[in-house]
């Protein structure tokens, strides 16, 4: 078994040499005179001459803007970094600088619509239509238009059609509920609503029409409806009065490029809305700028995840995951989309394999959840698909164990670069990252990304290597917030990143910063487990835990008792056909405590159905933790901000019936 940093993929000199953060470093020393041995060196002088550093991003990516900057950086604090004061510029109009007319821009596929693919020169024409028609409705500069949309290219037509004419952008996927649409949207109030008929997943239908006249009805603020038939395609009526269809809206000339007017607004305009998982309060909405978005994701989409005009990126995402802005800023580089809506377990575990290998896919994105899956359905892709043009894969959405990394390397590809990364909807981009010039160590990320000013602190405030801290940001990112919207005074914003350290970005994860530079998430610093001092990421136990063949799914959390006393209970889903009985238990405690150690073992193991899981896959150990222990449910976690709802019933019977029974036995145990 492999073990936490061992070396599993090297790069070779050719792959280096044509890397695009070699050429970026190439460019370095012939135009700045700057030359540096290794990323770390790269990566030191990026936060070190910070304004340097962005400066070179802007001009290496030649950024348009039709007023000068009047300086990098005029206020380094944060919050409150102002950047590139006095330009103007508009994200759309640098991805419409890409692609030739007849080469394919987006492939896409769904559970609705088999394989098809949409050119350049078609979806250009799609978006500045688009525009002139929001444009005709009234849409200016700052308003909000939003979408109740599937990950589809209408999808992203309508974004960037929005985005050109300096519209404000927002989006939630159609699995989402009226209520949870209702909490995000009310809050930015659009004038214009992209809406869906319904979708399949799974094989099943899901007819929303209902649930868009809900929210439509709670909208007074939308002036505009436009319709996107879906699931009933030959449908043209809309669920909602006084709505236009989407053929109807781009059934119109097309426009030239030449006479097309991009809404040039100032670099911190905002762009896109985004919002926090929402699960125990009302979701913040946060805000992003056109030119921080646009830096930000040229850097790490190119010289990064080292995406170009001859990629084809395809990530597993829902229009209500950042993961959907950082797909759709993959045509900034050229790269063409893999876009798919459905179920990726269905009909087979393989099916995200099968587009893959049908688009030539070069980069394949999925969270570490989908490779435990295809781990325990026995699938081995590199058996089954042809991946010769596979390069990469990403994996975000939750930290990746060492075994994820063997199972990729040993079921996938041999030769293959594998970048694990984690961020966050906060900055819609990495903190640390990867890279294809390092070597890949098995459940480490390669690196912090460049500008990113990362650090592992204890509580404190002491920069620790080789130990779990709090990660924190100190100087500001392009992409940082620029503020959440109706938060006067901005604090809901420091509230959330600015609380434990002021001035500086605590992102709210666990993190350890190796002594060669890599690093390591352990989980949400919020959900840690705390035994007799001991700190703990809970990635440690799932990691342990769902490697054993028996065993689905798990969550585990620490319970606070009376007199000083705690109680760590793991949360098992046990695969179909397996006994769960003292054996398996044992076997679990026996695989913690091999791997980790005594204090890493639960105090007691129990059988689940499910575990929790917000909407964009993070599993919900502080919910659960705060139901158990007496929170109101309503108050500890909202139903339909979750994939799976029903899964709060059986602790919500914990909380009744066991949690009373082990604070007294660990009470008078004491």
């Amino acid at each position: 078994m492999v073990v936490e940093g061992e070396v599993l993929w090297k790069p070779s000199a050719s792959y280096k040499k044509k890397a695009n953060i070699t050429k970026y470093m190439k460019w370095l020393k012939d135009t700045k005179e700057l030359e540096f041995n290794d990323y770390n060196a790269l990566w030191h002088w990026s936060v070190n001459e910070l304004e340097a550093f962005w400066e070179s991003i802007w001009e290496y990516f030649q950024v348009e803007s039709a007023t000068p900057y009047q300086c990098v950086l005029e206020n380094k604090e944060m919050p409150g970094a102002k950047w590139f004061p006095g330009s103007t510029l508009n994200y759309v109009e640098h991805i419409m600088r890409q692609g030739e007319p007849d080469k394919v821009a987006i492939f896409h596929e769904s559970e609705i619509r088999p394989l098809d693919e949409m050119t350049w020169g078609t979806f250009k024409k799609q978006v500045l239509i688009l525009a002139n028609e929001l444009r005709k409705m009234g849409v200016k500069r700052g308003d909000r238009v939003a979408a109740y949309l599937p990950n589809i290219p209408e999808t992203v037509v309508a974004m960037m059609a929005s985005m050109s004419i300096g519209a404000v952008w927002s989006s939630c996927s159609p699995d989402f509920g009226s209520k949870s649409v209702l909490d995000r949207l009310q809050q930015i109030e659009p004038k214009v609503l992209f809406t869906i008929d319904g979708y399949k997943y799974a094989g099943k239908t899901f007819d929303r029409r209902e649930e868009v006249r809900n929210i439509v009805c709670d909208l007074p603020s939308v002036e505009h409806i436009v319709h996107v038939p879906y699931l009933f395609e030959n449908d043209r009526k809309a669920p909602s009065e006084n709505a236009v269809v989407w053929s109807d809206l781009l059934n119109q000339p097309e426009i030239p490029f030449s006479q097309f007017e991009f809404e040039k607004v100032p670099f911190d305009h905002p762009l896109q809305i985004m919002y926090s998982s929402g699960t125990t309060g009302v979701p913040k909405a946060i805000v992003h700028s056109h030119g921080g978005i646009l830096l930000e994701s040229y850097k790490i989409l190119t010289l990064h995840a080292n995406l170009g005009p001859e990629s084809r990126l395809l990530f597993y995402t829902t229009t209500g995951w950042m993961m959907f802005n950082i797909l759709t800023s993959g045509l900034l580089t050229g790269s063409a989309l893999v876009l798919y809506d459905g179920n990726p377990g269905y009909p087979h575990i393989g099916r995200l394999w099968e587009i893959a290998e049908k688009t030539k896919t070069t980069s394949f994105g999925a969270s570490p959840m989908y490779v435990n899956l295809m781990k325990k359905a026995g699938l081995s892709p590199m058996e089954t698909y042809d991946l010769s043009n596979l390069e990469s894969i990403v994996l975000s959405g939750a930290p990746a164990s060492p075994e994820v990394f063997e199972w990729i390397y040993e079921n996938v590809k041999k030769d293959l670069w594998l970048s694990s990364q984690s961020g966050g909807t906060d900055i819609c981009s990495g903190f640390v990252t990867g890279v294809p010039t390092e070597p890949v160590y098995a459940g480490e990320m390669q690196v912090r990304g460049l500008g990113v000013d990362v650090h592992s602190y204890t509580d404190d405030g002491k920069s620790i290597k080789d130990d779990v801290g709090e990660l924190v940001v100190l100087q500001p990112m392009p992409s940082m917030p620029i503020y959440f919207w109706n938060d006067e005074s901005n604090k809901r914003l420091i509230d959330s990143y600015y609380d434990m350290y002021p001035g500086i970005w605590r992102q709210g994860d666990n993190l350890k910063i190796t002594s060669r530079g890599t690093c390591i998430i352990y989980g949400r610093s919020d959900s840690t487990l705390n035994r007799n001092g001991v700190r703990m990421g809970t990635s440690e136990i799932y990691a342990a835990v769902e490697s054993l063949d028996e065993i689905q799914d798990s969550i585990i959390i620490n319970l606070d008792l009376p007199n000083s006393r705690s109680f760590m209970p793991l949360f098992v889903v046990v695969k179909q056909g397996i006994a769960f009985d003292e054996a398996l238990k044992n076997k679990i405690n026996t695989k913690i405590r091999t791997l980790f150690s005594p204090k890493h073992v639960p105090d007691e193991i129990y059988q689940i159905q499910q575990v929790p899981y917000t909407l964009t896959g993070k599993k919900m150990e502080v919910p659960i933790r705060k139901i158990i222990t007496g929170v109101p449910e309503t108050q500890a976690a909202k139903r339909d901000a979750m994939a799976n709802p029903t899964s709060l019933d059986y602790f919500a019977s914990f909380a009744k019936n066991e949690f009373p029974s082990i604070q007294g036995q660990k009470q008078t145990n004491g």
